[in-house]
């Protein structure tokens, strides 16, 4: 496969989706770490059925780092294609952009987020519902060959092990 030279509109909309799900988990992880009672966001620690955390602070943590601040660093690379020695030992399908790769694994970790957030809580919300769907649209984007084959590697950086940076 080699690699399109420009960026699609599905390329963008992948950006766009990292940035949505990045913004929203980082303002809903944000009130639940300076109001861990829940009460800023209208929730309390009785709808947690199944009692894992004392309050909701340890969520407020996860939520805001691993799918508020991790997809916002995945859109910027997303955005530059810029080198990650972590993020390229941690790639799995070597032949394209570690970005592209950590798109793929948000998307699942949204997708386990909020599965394990119905089981904590016994109910699905219609919230539950917008981010499973954002979850799979995440995948699914990040699967287009579209997207794909932009973030496909050339056979030279891939010959020298490591990263272009290219900026467009």
């Amino acid at each position: 496969m080699v690699a399109a030279s420009k960026r699609t509109f599905t390329g963008w909309l992948l950006i766009a989706l990292q940035a949505f799900l990045g913004i929203g988990a980082m303002v809903g992880g944000l009130f639940l770490v300076f109001d861990p009672s829940g009460n800023m966001m209208g929730m309390s620690i009785e709808l947690m059925k199944v009692t894992i955390f004392p309050d909701f602070l340890i969520p407020g943590i996860i939520l805001l780092l691993a799918l508020g601040v991790f997809p916002l660093i995945v859109m910027s690379a997303l955005i530059i294609k810029w080198d990650w020695k972590i993020g390229e030992k941690l790639n799995v399908f070597k032949q394209l952009h570690w970005s592209w790769a950590f798109s793929l694994y948000i998307g699942f970790a949204l997708i386990i987020w909020i599965t394990v957030q119905v089981y904590i809580v016994s109910e699905i919300s219609t919230i539950h519902i917008v981010y499973i769907t954002l979850g799979l649209a995440i995948q699914a984007v990040t699967l287009l060959p579209s997207v794909s084959s932009y973030y496909t590697k050339s056979s030279s950086t891939l010959i020298h092990g490591g990263t272009k940076h290219v900026a467009s």
